[in-house]
């Protein structure tokens, strides 16, 4: 799918998010935010939801007194200086690792195919780790039918995680499940014809929103995204997040 450059939307945080708690409705809270605040969702809107906020609702939770570290886990903990429960974890989540630096931080691929820091477990105090949700494109899906149905909209749903790189200090946000947007989107100019991330540059706005280490709820929170009257929409397509990890674009009629 061949689309024009955005040239132009907005931003805003769905606020405030109550703390979220296992078994929570998710859709359910943020449309209990939108009624609050009278805060309408349109057509070729994006909800962007930090993964976190999905692994609750979804109790991806892991106690850690149930980690059970090993021999090559005690010595890579000692090396990076991780605690070795979490590190099992990582390396449970994942079917391969290396360290970005002599001692860290461990980069993993995850059994979703992600490649991410530390196979993108996210900290739950000092006894616990939030495990990524177990399938973040069906998780995003039923976010979206739910979105959908309740605002009368169509709208689309990206769900974003923390992730760093080798070779630079600091976090980014990328995105790691889609619903209702293509992934991907192909751009072309002057006879040159390139695929762009879409779903990840979709994340980095609202990852200026969402932060990094915010205060609760605003690291559990989310965000949308609106085109303007003179853009066109959101590429759309029935391309999965799964999909676009392994560099698959694929056109059609029907919207996800």
């Amino acid at each position: 799918m061949t689309a024009a450059p955005t040239s132009g939307f907005s931003a805003f945080a769905l606020e405030p998010l109550s703390e979220l708690q296992p078994g929570d409705d998710l859709a359910g809270t943020i449309t209990g935010v939108l009624s609050r605040t009278g805060t309408e969702l349109r057509d070729g809107g994006i909800v962007v939801v930090a993964s976190k906020a999905v692994s609750v609702t979804e109790k991806r939770y892991v106690d850690l007194a149930d980690a059970s570290p090993g021999l090559e886990v005690l010595a890579l903990s000692a090396k990076t200086g991780k605690p070795a429960e979490i590190v099992q974890l990582i390396l449970d989540s994942s079917t391969e690792h290396y360290l970005a630096t002599e001692k860290g931080p461990i980069i993993a691929r995850h059994t979703l195919g992600y490649q991410l820091t530390s196979a993108g477990i996210d900290r739950a105090g000092a006894e616990g780790t939030w495990l990524l949700p177990e399938d973040p494109d069906a998780s995003a899906r039923s976010l979206r039918d739910a979105l959908n149905t309740y605002s009368g909209a169509v709208v689309g749903v990206v769900i974003a995680a923390s992730d760093g790189r080798a070779d630079r200090r600091g976090a980014t946000i990328i995105s790691i499940g889609a619903a209702g947007v293509a992934p991907l989107r192909v751009t072309e100019h002057g006879g040159k014809r390139q695929e762009e991330t879409f779903t990840d540059l979709i994340a980095a706005v609202a990852g200026i929103i969402l932060g990094q280490r915010g205060v609760a709820p605003r690291s559990l929170s989310c965000a949308a995204s609106r085109t303007t009257s003179a853009t066109r929409a959101w590429p759309r397509c029935s391309t999965t997040g799964r999909e676009a990890r392994h560099h698959v674009a694929r056109e059609s009629r029907r919207t996800e």
